[in-house]
């Protein structure tokens, strides 16, 4: 019986560290022409804008950004990026596991 128990608590420890959450990460590059100065990445199921990831930096034209999206469970994510005109450019439901951006004029929302 005691083997059965250990077992089974082993099983439920496994089935347990599947769910838990995982490091994700993008690369965002800037061939707009134009300086990014805001960076908003958000859970795909989120229904507002995250904190500017890019805080006091800004994204200059031909550059790449490396965000890392740290305790998520899901690698799902939208993406909005602003310029320095204050035109935005948004990527939805983006799979980060498997995806990094390229962002040009023709994203322009």
């Amino acid at each position: 019986m005691r083997i059965r128990t250990l077992l089974v608590a082993l099983v439920a420890l496994c089935a347990s560290s599947l769910a838990m959450a995982a490091d994700y990460y993008v690369d965002i590059t800037n061939r707009t022409g134009y300086t990014i100065f805001y960076m908003y990445v958000s859970p795909g199921n989120s229904k507002s804008w995250e904190e500017d990831v890019l805080g006091s930096d800004v994204l200059m034209n031909g550059d790449t950004q490396r965000v890392t999206l740290t305790g998520y469970t899901n690698p799902y994510f939208d993406i909005r990026l602003v310029d320095e005109d204050d035109d935005s450019y948004t990527f939805w439901n983006v799979d980060v596991s498997t995806q990094d951006i390229i962002v040009t004029l023709d994203h322009l929302d």
